[in-house]
């Protein structure tokens, strides 16, 4: 007899999947990071915390990323601004999916405040919710990161949990 939570996780639809999935509106477009976009992302590329300190290292960690794709431990988009074309950030899930996704996000200092990782996280919960199927959608930052905390309160999440250190866990309403 297969248990809930196994009968739960048989009905996700994890990566990889057969192409990458792009996911877009009429301002933002979330895709596949290429290494010749490693350039354009060096500021804010990181794997596990560290930061990139050189194209090179970017390509490992573009690497890895790839890696836990293929795994189904992740997926790692690029956020293309549609009218520019430019890359402004990166959004994704991280960590596996054992408790459902939980997503991240980083912007590249000139497109913040500008509305770019609403329309991003908005596709990309979209994409989770209806593509991958989770049952939940999840979000951990530093209790510091005031700005991430009222990015994530105003597209639906609440704070559900204080965690170790300074870290704050906000779920989405569903």
């Amino acid at each position: 007899m297969v248990e809930n939570k196994d009968r739960e996780t048989l009905m996700l639809n994890l990566p990889p999947y057969d192409a990458f999935p792009t996911v877009s509106d009429g301002t933002v477009t979330l895709c596949e990071i290429l290494p010749s976009d490693l350039e354009s992302l060096l500021e804010i590329s990181m794997y596990d915390g560290q930061k990139a300190a050189s194209v090179e290292e970017a390509l490992e960690m573009l690497q890895k990323i790839n890696a836990n794709y293929q795994s189904g431990d992740s997926v790692h988009w690029a956020i293309r601004d549609n009218p520019s074309g430019r890359l402004v950030g990166t959004c994704g899930y991280y960590r596996g999916f054992e408790n459902g996704g939980e997503l991240g996000c980083v912007l590249l200092p000139e497109f913040r405040g500008k509305g770019f990782m609403t329309k991003a996280l908005q596709l990309a919960i979209g994409f989770g919710l209806k593509t991958m199927k989770l049952q939940r959608v999840y979000a951990i930052t530093t209790s510091s990161n005031h700005k991430a905390m009222a990015l994530l309160e105003r597209i639906g999440f609440v704070k559900t949990a204080d965690r170790e250190g300074e870290e704050v866990e906000y779920s989405l309403k569903q």
